[in-house]
């Protein structure tokens, strides 16, 4: 049963997920149904947290949208996300970035990588 339920999975996976991680600033294109017509919306924001694996693999991303912080989640795999391009990456030594809820404005901040 359990090799049934995996092969399911595997077949439902994305060829190609773009390569980020926890604190790095992305782009979600996210495909938005509104009546019989079909868009795609950019949500930008820093990745707070990335969580699971395989089929099942989420990730959540948080902006500051007129003065208030907005969070979404969406799994990595999910149709509804056409694609995921990395604007910058941030130096984080956490893997998950709860602490950035309390923070406003510059401290709100995570530092970038360079490489």
């Amino acid at each position: 049963m359990n090799n049934i339920i995996k092969s399911i999975e595997d077949a439902q996976l994305k060829n190609e997920v773009a390569e980020f991680h926890v604190g790095d600033t992305v782009k979600v294109h996210a495909k938005v149904k509104e009546g019989n017509r079909e868009r795609i919306q950019v949500f930008e924001g820093t990745v707070l947290k990335r969580q699971n694996g395989g089929i099942k693999e989420t990730f959540t991303v948080r902006k500051n949208s007129n003065g208030v912080g907005v969070e979404k989640t969406w799994p990595v795999h999910s149709p509804i996300v056409e694609k995921i391009e990395v604007v910058r990456r941030g130096k984080v030594r956490r893997a998950k970035l709860f602490y950035l809820r309390d923070r406003v404005g510059k401290a709100a901040k995570v530092k970038e990588l360079v490489k």
